[in-house]
């Protein structure tokens, strides 16, 4: 007999097989046919012999076995004839065995056994206890344990489960075989558990036949063990793939257990469970307990499980430390999820996790982790309303967590967050989060990388389901949770940390700023002062992404509360629009020592606007004033300078609530301030801009055409400077676009109706740009020559259209 399986040969090797089983099957037919006992033995014999081969896989192998069961099930009908004839079952019993080969003896001691006790000429336990004889003296026969280790596990292990179902009325072994083959120990077990094939005479049957199926268990889980020691070390790899592909077949004797009749729970706690379970510990295999524990899950009903979770968890803390004892326990939970009794089950479930996980101290913390996980995915999925469990297995791993160094092991990491993730990702809604006081003392045993990482996914569910957060005690709570982004932990610097991440990092905590509103404008301010507390605590690289949305925020509040009396004071008055600039004015003081001075300045005049619109001018001039000094003192670069100036300038001319003296004041700052900038082309544009200074179309008290002239005068004289000076440098005429630009200023101001901008000086400042476009031809400036042919086509459709706007424009000569 050959013991190496070669996969190319395999086919060759099945088909020789077949061929020798096929050819002597034909001479058991004949024999059977003429009522030839001897030779039908005899050929069944020679046939059964063709199994005793380990070169095929298991799957090649049963469909051999599988020919061989089909010829054996004629056989068995053929023995029942047989003792019609008035040959007697226990005659046919004894005959069998004098097959000369181990196999083909059990096969046929099994057929004949099927029919002794479907015959009922003796009791069923006494002929299972025989057979359970041959079947131990088989299994520990040295020879077969050595070298039949494949087969002994294929053939001697199903041979015994065929005789169980041979107790079931009619029942049609050999098509349940092919079943028993076929059918997956996984979850599908849970479906066939409760299809109760087995049917028991008595109590006593019962027994018997649960004593036997684990009898047969023990034994085939013993060979399936020892298989790994056998053969070279060499083929170990080839091993373990025949035996994860055979596991099915010891499986199939608890699924056999789960179908008995009258295995109820008592039955099933007091014999069945602690029988397996013992089996189970003592292998101490770890590929074997895994899968045995499995299968427990599966094929046994929910409620067996309630009843006995303890005993069943007992077991895990004595299995092998490679065993993966939290996909077992997930995988139980996974049943528990949809069972009718999962109500009673937290708690259950709760102690016996506590107590796996205390009773082994080396137990790695990630499979502690790993079990907290498990429980709370269940608990989320069963009690979703019953935050105080939530909270309890967040305790529990807290207190697992308690006293060790920070962790550092990846994977225990990645449980941390998935176990911190699951609640956020279950409530969509992180104001349930916060109730659960451990939530934040699991997070403190993150290093400083991965809170960042667990306040961006908390962040991102805020954004993604539009949660508003609207107290301030709920923002102090996620300002703690989030604390990683806010500010600098475990001196980690700033430079330190990748430009684009921070900013990305950042960007997520300004738009979740926006995220906390309430109505009520007392809680509110509380929010807001909440917010400034933490984020003025980020250090100095952060202010600039987190200020800014907090002051639009109490922008918000402030014109919410425009008409409320701004000179209230006092710690029992009502939320003022007074008070929160108060605040604001604060805020950006801390903004503008960054420096972030461009930023600060902007931020002043978006004050300024907002004190504007609530009559507020004592405030709107200082908001202007800090700009003004932060202009003078901290804007230095030429390019940021006309940005704010420009800035300055629109904005004060969008502000009415200032009485002529600020008014003044400040617009005699801004010109001055546009005279002052470097380049002169720079000047003139600031200058001519401040002409709207003085010429507000909706303010009745500002329009001042005396000074409106004055402002374009100077601009004209400063674009003149710059031709002169651009002449000197090129040796040619300078460009004359600031001309042309000064020019529509007064066509602008001409079209309002100031009388001191007439269609004469209109006419002049045309000729002095005509002048200058002619004194050098050579010089190329297309987009100056194309801005000044628009503006006369401007003024030539202007002057068509007749009436009081023609008139206006009848002395201007294009």
């Amino acid at each position: 007999m050959m013991l190496d399986a070669g996969g190319e040969d395999e086919e060759k090797w099945l088909a020789e097989g077949i061929a020798g089983l096929q050819h002597n099957a034909f001479y058991m037919h004949r024999a059977l046919d003429s009522n030839n006992l001897r030779d039908a033995l005899k050929y069944s014999a020679q046939m059964l012999s063709e199994l005793r081969t380990s070169r095929l896989s298991p799957h090649k192998y049963y469909e051999l076995y599988m020919r061989a069961f089909d010829e054996l099930r004629k056989l068995e009908m053929f023995f029942k004839e047989e003792t019609k004839r008035g040959c007697t079952v226990i005659d046919l019993y004894e005959l069998v065995q004098h097959a000369g080969n181990i196999l083909p003896r059990l096969y046929l001691l099994c057929t004949v056994g099927s029919v002794y006790i479907k015959s009922k000429e003796a009791p069923a336990k006494d002929i299972l206890k025989d057979l359970c004889r041959n079947v131990s003296w088989v299994f520990n026969i040295p020879f077969v344990v050595s070298s039949l280790g494949v087969i002994s596990l294929k053939s001697v292990g199903i041979s015994c489960l065929i005789l169980v179902r041979s107790m079931k009325d009619g029942g049609n072994w050999c098509g349940w075989l092919g079943n028993l083959e076929h059918a997956s120990v996984g979850k599908r077990h849970c479906m066939i558990a409760t299809q109760k094939g087995m049917v028991a005479r008595d109590g006593d049957g019962v027994i018997d036949a649960v004593e036997f199926v684990l009898q047969n268990f023990t034994e085939m889980n013993k060979l399936w063990v020892r298989m790994q020691h056998q053969g070279p070390v060499r083929e170990k790899e080839k091993r373990e793939k025949e035996r994860s592909e055979l596991r099915d077949l010891v499986g199939k004797n608890l699924h056999v257990l789960s179908q008995i009749d009258g295995v109820d729970l008592d039955m099933y706690k007091e014999t069945v469970l602690p029988r397996v379970l013992e089996q189970v510990v003592n292998c101490k295999d770890d590929l074997a307990q895994h899968y045995l524990m499995d299968c427990i899950i599966q094929v046994f009903p929910d409620e067996y499980h309630l009843q006995t979770l303890e005993t069943l968890l007992s077991a895990c803390p004595q299995l092998q430390p490679t065993v993966d004892i939290m996909t077992v326990l997930s995988q139980l939970m996974e049943r528990f999820c949809p069972s009718f009794f999962k109500w009673k089950l937290f708690s259950k479930l709760s102690h016996a996790i506590g107590k796996v996980i205390d009773s082994q101290p080396d137990m790695p913390i990630v499979g502690a982790i790993s079990l907290y996980v498990s429980l709370l995915t269940f608990t989320l999925r069963v009690h979703p309303d019953r935050l105080d469990y939530v909270d309890q297995v967040l305790g529990s791993c807290v207190k697992k967590l308690s006293g060790k160094p920070r962790i550092e092991d990846n994977k225990a990491t990645k449980q941390i967050v998935a176990l911190l993730s699951a609640p956020v990702e279950k409530y969509n809604d992180i104001d349930t989060a916060l109730k659960l006081s451990n939530y934040p003392r699991v997070m403190d045993h993150l290093d400083h990388s991965t809170k960042k990482v667990m306040a961006v996914v908390i962040i991102q569910s805020i954004m993604k389901n539009n949660t508003h957060i609207s107290t301030a005690d709920k923002v102090e709570a996620l300002f703690e949770l989030l604390k990683g982004l806010i500010k600098d932990m475990d001196g980690t610097q700033d430079e330190e940390l990748d430009e684009e991440d921070f900013k990305e990092e950042q960007n997520s905590v300004a738009g979740l700023v926006h995220m906390f509103y309430n109505d009520d404008p007392e809680e509110m301010l509380q929010i807001i002062c909440t917010v400034r507390k933490h984020i003025l605590l980020g250090g100095p690289k952060r202010l600039a992404f987190t200020v800014p949305p907090l002051i639009f925020s109490a922008l918000k509040l402030v014109r919410s509360l425009q008409g409320h009396d701004g000179e209230a004071v006092g710690e029992d008055v009502p939320t003022t629009p007074k008070k929160i600039f108060q605040i604001l004015n604060q805020t950006i003081e801390a903004l503008s020592s960054v420096p972030s001075s461009e930023l600060a300045l902007r931020l002043y005049l978006q004050c300024a606007e907002a004190a504007n619109d609530c009559d507020l001018e004592p405030v709107a001039y200082e908001f202007f004033t800090q700009a003004f000094i932060l202009y003078e003192e901290e804007v230095a670069d030429s390019k940021a300078q006309v940005t704010a100036i420009h800035l300055i300038i629109g904005t004060l001319q969008r502000m009415n609530v200032f009485g002529v003296e600020n008014r003044d004041t400040l617009t005699h700052k801004a010109t001055g301030y546009s005279a002052k900038l470097l380049k002169k082309p720079d000047q003139c544009r600031a200058v001519y801009a401040c002409s709207h200074l003085f010429w507000v179309d909706d303010q009745d008290g500002i329009k001042d055409g005396e000074r409106v002239l004055l402002c374009l005068k100077r601009a004209l004289r400063i674009a003149n400077a710059a031709q002169q000076m651009a002449n000197a440098a090129r040796g040619s005429a300078g460009p004359v676009s600031l001309f042309v630009e000064i020019l529509n200023k007064y066509l602008y101001f001409f079209e309002k109706g100031n009388p001191q901008i007439t269609s004469a000086a209109i006419q002049g400042l045309i000729e002095l740009i005509v002048t200058e476009m002619q004194s050098d031809n050579s010089t190329a400036r297309p987009a100056a020559d194309s801005f000044f042919a628009s503006t006369l086509r401007y003024v030539q459709f202007q002057k068509q259209k007749g009436g009081a706007v023609g008139e206006r424009y009848e002395h201007i000569k294009v």
